[in-house]
C-alpha cells in the first residue's frame, strides 16, 4: 500500500510539473546569477577566452533571446518544452540561451529521426 501511495504522489508531481512547463507562455527564468558569474569571469584579468560581457550586457542578451524564444515558442513540441524547461531549472543557473538551444536541438533531432524513418536523407 505504501509503495502505491508513493508512486501515485510521484506521478501526480511529475504530471503537474509537466503541465506547468508545457503552458503556452515562455517561462520566466532568473538569469541574474548566471550574468553575475559571467561578469565576474569577464572582470578577471587572468580569465582567458571567456565572454567579455558586463552584467548589464548579459541580462540584455538574455532578454533578447527570451524575446526570440517567445516568437518561436508555439512551434516547439509540448514534450520538448516540458523537458527543456525542467532542464533549464535544474541544478544551477538558468539561461534562456540554454533553454532555446535545448528546444532547437530536440526539434532538430525529431526532424532527423522522422526523415530517417521515412527514408529521406
Amino acid at each position: 500500500m505504501c509503495c502505491f501511495l508513493k508512486a501515485g504522489i510521484a506521478a501526480i508531481a511529475l504530471f503537474t510539473s509537466t503541465l506547468l512547463a508545457e503552458s503556452d507562455d515562455v517561462p520566466t527564468l532568473n538569469v541574474e546569477p548566471l550574468c553575475h558569474g559571467i561578469a565576474a569571469q569577464a572582470a578577471n584579468p587572468t580569465e582567458a577566452g571567456g565572454p567579455d560581457l558586463t552584467f548589464k550586457a548579459c541580462v540584455t542578451s538574455e532578454r533578447a533571446v527570451r524575446n526570440d524564444l517567445a516568437k518561436s515558442w508555439p512551434t516547439f513540441a509540448a514534450a520538448d518544452k516540458g523537458h527543456c524547461v525542467r532542464l533549464a531549472n535544474t541544478g544551477g543557473e538558468s539561461s534562456y540561451t540554454e533553454l532555446i538551444t535545448c528546444l532547437e536541438m530536440a526539434r532538430d533531432v525529431r526532424k532527423l529521426h522522422s526523415n530517417y524513418t521515412k527514408g529521406i536523407d
